[in-house]
């Protein structure tokens, strides 16, 4: 999928901005059609897809890339074939590519996570624990096995802070959501400890969004909170709250 932002613009202009911003990018390739998988795509479209984004995506040189895709409605035999043609098909990509634990995706059920890592040794991950949250209807935390399993494996987090019953707390700091957020907290340090820092920088993205995660006021429909306001908290309260060197 091609966000419309970057419809009209050329890899060339990308990269001069970012050269000029000192910015390093993080893109993210999405396939089956949308963040949410349409169950007409088999793996052979989702793949076709990915040769087809990888092939935009070195052009603007990324520093990394998140996947998301497959689809949890494969079966086990599928989901190890579409891990290892993907597996092959990133081998050779010039940067840190990951696969994002995402709902609805390959890697959307965290107690299958040690069964995948184990087959597919090759395998780098996002982390997105809010997603699992809501899958598993409870928080992660390092004590977890599909947590434990990851650690050395995670090249990228992105830090949203979901709950038991959704993926995105209304507002990370208020009190009500203190076991959350220390819960993600914990976890995301377990995760940089574990990070090889010589291979590459560690990176986090900050990720309250708007597209149905933030909570909505009944009838206004007027988001909570501030999406902009929370993800620069959030990365300001990251930088004191996480020890490790990080971008």
């Amino acid at each position: 999928m091609v966000h419309s932002c970057l419809e009209r613009i050329d890899a060339t202009d990308v990269r001069q901005l970012l050269g000029k911003r000192r910015q390093a990018l993080i893109l993210e390739i999405t396939t089956g059609g949308g963040y949410t998988p349409d169950l007409a795509h088999g793996p052979e479209q989702h793949l076709e897809q990915l040769e087809a984004l990888l092939s935009r995506a070195l052009a603007m040189e990324p520093l990394k890339i998140n996947l998301i895709i497959g689809s949890d409605s494969w079966s086990e035999d599928v989901q190890h074939r579409f891990f290892k043609a993907v597996l092959d098909r990133i081998d050779t990509v010039p940067c840190a590519v990951m696969l994002e634990t995402h709902r609805s995706r390959s890697l959307a059920n965290p107690w299958q996570m040690p069964v995948w890592l184990e087959r597919h040794p090759r395998m780098r991950l996002t982390a997105d624990l809010s997603h699992w949250c809501c899958v598993a209807e409870r928080l992660m935390t390092p004590d977890l096995l599909p947590v434990q399993a990851m650690a050395g494996r995670v090249d990228h987090i992105h830090a949203r802070v979901g709950h038991a019953q959704g993926p995105s707390v209304s507002h990370p700091f208020a009190p009500e959501w203190t076991e959350a957020l220390e819960a993600h907290r914990s976890c995301w340090q377990f995760f940089l400890e574990s990070f090889d820092q010589e291979k590459a920088p560690a990176t986090i993205t900050p990720e309250f969004g708007p597209d149905g995660y933030m909570p909505l006021q009944p009838f206004s429909a007027e988001p909570v909170a501030d999406v902009a306001s929370l993800n620069t908290q959030m990365a300001s309260w990251l930088r004191t709250a996480l020890h490790n060197s990080m971008r």
